[in-house]
């Protein structure tokens, strides 16, 4: 039998919350601390389950990707793609026959290997080459994307949800009319690229599986572009991959400020040197003959030694600057001094360079 009376024993009952201590109570002599929530767990790695990948990262999350390069410190880049969109909507248009409406969702960077395991499958993936960078890329394009795309091609009724048929593999048919898009697409980027600098996009191949679109290492940044098309009331998403090493031969051009329509080009520069150009002095040599003669015989040439020229009184002299042939001339006297005058224009010249040079 206890001495305390019965509601002693409910207040100091281990089974009633109400009688256990606050985080900031002392237990046992000793501090509590405080814990955490769920939220603030969360807030702290960097994980919100209502963010769609797409807004800034924090935490410890963010320190972890702060090893990619952000987009941003290429600011010409994101005109060529504003410059893609433009060009995408009204070559689409010409595509389909259809009112196709092109936006650019997001710009962001990303590894290639966590790109990889966050495309969405069904998906059919191009892989592409920059022929001058030397380099891939690659183009996703999603499903919903894809089945619009037979559904306009091949004549469906507008308004009614395109058909999909989960679990079984592309069909030739469309995977031919998703190749005429990429096709049509690279076209697109080939000329957003152009007023930066020339880049031909050629499509390698088509595939399904991710695993055999690996284009670069895992641990690789690359740029991410998505694009969204939306015809009416189908449309899907094209995503445009480009890893910094395909960027990095133009790296130095991407970092240029816009200067309006021609891509960083100040007039006011351009004519300035032109103008140093044509004071610039230049100096021209009259060569009348060259031979080719080996080590030996210029290691044992002496003084009063006599070199046979193959030129006569009469032959033409060659002019150049430095190394570039620029016409013919004959050889004279003018006064007390050793003269030239010239006996063919310049272009006849340059062309009959070129010629040998073929």
């Amino acid at each position: 039998m206890s001495d305390l009376p019965p509601a002693a024993d409910a207040a100091a009952s281990p089974d009633d919350p109400a009688s256990w201590p606050s985080p900031t109570e002392d237990v046992g002599g000793a501090s509590g601390e405080r814990i955490l929530n769920q939220e603030e767990i969360d807030s702290l790695l960097g994980f919100d389950l209502s963010d769609d990948g797409d807004g800034e990262q924090s935490g410890i999350r963010a320190i972890i990707n702060s090893a990619l390069v952000s987009y941003e410190r290429l600011p010409m880049l994101e005109i060529v793609f504003d410059r893609l969109v433009r060009l995408m909507t009204t070559s689409l248009r010409n595509f389909t026959s259809d009112n196709v409406e092109v936006s650019l969702d997001n710009i962001s960077s990303i590894r290639f290997g966590d790109y990889l395991n966050s495309i969405p499958l069904p998906a059919i993936l191009a892989v592409f080459r920059a022929q001058e960078l030397d380099n891939y890329g690659l183009l996703t394009v999603d499903s919903n994307l894809i089945y619009s795309i037979v559904d306009v091609l091949l004549g469906g009724r507008r308004g009614t949800a395109a058909m999909r048929i989960e679990g079984r593999p592309y069909t030739t048919i469309e995977r031919v009319l998703v190749q005429r898009m990429v096709e049509v697409v690279l076209a697109d980027a080939k000329a957003a690229f152009e007023p930066l600098t020339p880049v031909s996009f050629v499509l390698d191949r088509l595939e399904t599986n991710p695993r055999f679109a690996a284009i670069a290492r895992p641990a690789n940044a690359a740029i991410l572009v998505k694009l969204r098309i939306d015809m009416e009331d189908r449309g899907g998403r094209i995503e445009l991959l480009l890893p910094y090493g395909t960027l990095e031969p133009i790296r130095k051009m991407l970092l240029q400020q816009f200067m309006g329509e021609k891509f960083g080009r100040d007039n006011i520069w351009e004519s300035h040197l032109a103008t140093e150009l044509w004071s610039t002095q230049t100096e021209v040599r009259a060569v009348l003959d060259e031979q080719t003669v080996s080590l030996r015989q210029v290691l044992e040439l002496k003084i009063g030694d006599t070199l046979m020229l193959n030129a006569s009184p009469n032959s033409l002299v060659e002019l150049k600057a430095g190394a570039i042939p620029l016409t013919k001339a004959r050889m004279g006297r003018r006064n007390h001094a050793l003269a030239v005058r010239v006996e063919e224009p310049l272009p006849v010249a340059a062309k009959r360079a070129l010629q040998s040079k073929r």
